[in-house]
């Protein structure tokens, strides 16, 4: 009789870890003991799961003895140095940080789209990709599998749990700040009343951000190259044509994108909408003479992608235009990363 792998999830207080705790117990059971972990700071804390309150203990290599499989929700540096001692004392970490998705010797996954990679993992480790691109590489490996993906451009409209639990904390407080004021004393320009920008480089509330991440070379940042990259990595495409620009926008949560996608087929409206509305993990939403297609508000808490807006270009008959939503704390996190660790304990039961 096979055993039920133990599972340890690693930054179990934070915000990802939080919505993981909510997905593993709506999913079905396939571990046996459940372990919680995260700093110092946090042991000692009890926490709900699958209707059991577990005690949460100190991130230490003690901790992982007798693991099987370690979902991290940590910051990149704290991947950076756990992974790889988790990972030596037996476990197969499935890692949401960046710390590694660009690594060669790890695999990046997206179970809808490429399952069997998670299989390659020579260190012992799985990354997770970033919850822009997790919003998109869904609907688009779909549409890659039918028609054979050529160029993407991609305008996304970022939320501010983007940033972590300050971004969230810092939108709602700019929202406080602006409240109850007269619309009129604002003309164009909230800076006024705003006065602590958190993570953002101007104010969110009221306005939109032409930027997230860091600066990289060429005046990329950081976000729109890992739209690229990943989208490389996870369809195994390296020379895919991929452009980005990333904009934050005042919304909590749920990442939305505008996609133009150019094929090696000639695709239409009908065709595509087809495949979309069999695709594992999306949700077809369009029906524009009823107003129905995704928003944010919409998507918020649930699993899929939403897709919508699904045009045929005008200009070439091998494009398409299409709008898509994704929760980033779900599949574009959490929910990803217990799917990912779902195929590696399938392993157990062979």
């Amino acid at each position: 009789m096979s055993k039920l792998p133990t599972l340890a999830v690693v930054g179990a207080t934070g915000a990802v870890g939080t919505v993981m705790l909510d997905i593993l117990t709506k999913r079905p059971n396939v571990y046996g003991e459940i372990r919680l972990i995260a700093s110092a700071r946090s042991a000692g804390k009890k926490l709900m799961c699958r209707g059991e309150e577990l005690t949460v203990v100190a991130l230490s290599p003690e901790a992982f003895d007798g693991i099987d499989i370690a979902m991290f929700d940590v910051p990149d540096e704290v991947s950076a140095e756990w992974a790889p001692i988790a990972a030596a004392r037996g476990a197969v970490v499935v890692d949401n940080s960046g710390a590694f998705r660009m690594d060669s010797d790890v695999p990046l996954v997206v179970p809808e789209v490429n399952p069997k990679d998670a299989k390659k993992r020579p260190r012992g480790i799985i990354s997770n990709p970033n919850c822009t691109t997790l919003s998109m590489i869904v609907a688009m490996g779909a549409l890659n599998k039918e028609f054979g993906l050529k160029e993407l451009v991609v305008s996304s409209y970022q939320a501010a749990s983007g940033a972590g639990q300050e971004g969230i904390d810092t939108l709602r407080a700019q929202i406080s700040a602006i409240a109850g004021t007269n619309a009129g004393d604002f003309a164009g320009d909230s800076r006024e009343f705003i006065t602590d920008l958190g993570p953002f480089p101007a104010p969110l509330a009221l306005n939109v951000v032409p930027w997230a991440g860091s600066l990289k070379e060429d005046g990329y940042s950081s976000e729109e190259l890992k739209v690229r990259n990943e989208s490389r990595k996870i369809l195994g495409m390296p020379k895919l044509k991929v452009s980005a620009t990333c904009v934050r926008v005042p919304v909590l949560t749920t990442h939305s994108l505008a996609v133009h996608a150019t094929f090696k087929k000639k695709v239409s409206q009908k065709a595509a909408q087809k495949v979309l509305r069999k695709a594992d993990g999306v949700k077809l939403h369009d029906d524009p003479a009823n107003k129905i297609f995704p928003t944010p508000a919409d998507v918020v808490g649930t699993d899929p992608t939403w897709v919508g807006r699904v045009r045929q270009s005008l200009d070439d008959k091998k494009s398409l235009d299409l709008f898509l939503c994704g929760d980033n704390l779900r599949k574009g996190a959490a929910l990803n990363t217990a799917q990912i660790a779902e195929l590696v304990a399938a392993e157990f039961s062979k």
